[in-house]
């Protein structure tokens, strides 16, 4: 009593309680998604675009599964949800062939000796899939992008965390006033006088200065939790 209840900060707890029930969360990572999603990459070589490079068609045809659009914006979604977002390249041979977009809340990194990834273990169910990154290079199957943590070397900071309290009130208050509607907006009580007997009014007098006190001292936010003499 007396201390708000704020939800938690997990992926989970983010993505359901912002994304999945929050309009206004869900329209501010969809428009970020698109509008990121519809810039274009050009890929260089000897300083001039080449369009019909390999790497320039992987990133046009990232897999046969969804569309360009698609892929970055699923891409940059997890990046706006979690702060992180993950690039696999599928190799046929040497050479990649595809990339897909994997899930930060199943991605772990496994740190080495000096607080850095060694590699990443992707578990999906029972199923774990490793990484690693190559020590001298730093290369690996995976791409991390994330958004700049204060306080943690590793992992991104999402910005859906640092509007997670707006998001708390406005969902609140959404569920407050639905249960207001569910009770046909009737008031949470009335104060009723009855004089000796039953019978009996309170005075013009009476009945404006207890309308006042009661307005002046119990209604309103300022008195929320304020006990009632």
């Amino acid at each position: 009593g007396g201390h708000a209840h704020w939800g938690a900060r997990d992926y989970a707890a983010l993505a359901r309680e912002g994304y999945q029930k929050n309009a206004v969360a869900y329209r501010c990572v969809r428009l970020i998604a698109e509008a990121a999603a519809s810039v274009p990459f050009c890929t260089r070589r000897s300083g001039q675009c080449a369009d019909n490079d390999p790497a320039q068609s992987l990133l046009n045809h990232p897999n046969a599964k969804i569309s360009r659009a698609e892929f970055f914006e699923n891409h940059y979604g997890y990046l706006q949800l979690s702060g992180n977002a993950y690039l696999e390249a599928a190799l046929s041979g040497e050479t990649p062939a595809a990339l897909f977009t994997l899930r930060p809340d199943r991605m772990q990194a496994v740190l080495g000796r000096d607080g850095w990834p060694r590699l990443w273990e992707y578990r999906v169910g029972e199923t774990v899939r490793r990484f690693p990154i190559d020590d001298l290079s730093g290369q690996s199957l995976v791409h991390h992008m994330q958004l700049f943590h204060p306080t943690n070397d590793v992992k991104g900071f999402a910005p859906l965390e640092a509007a997670a309290q707006a998001v708390d009130i406005h969902n609140a208050g959404g569920v407050w006033t639905k249960s207001l509607l569910d009770n046909s907006a009737r008031p949470s009580g009335a104060l009723i006088y009855k004089g000796e007997g039953g019978e009996g009014h309170l005075s013009d007098e009476q009945f404006t200065r207890l309308k006042t006190e009661l307005e002046s001292s119990h209604a309103g936010a300022r008195s929320a939790g304020r006990p009632k003499l």
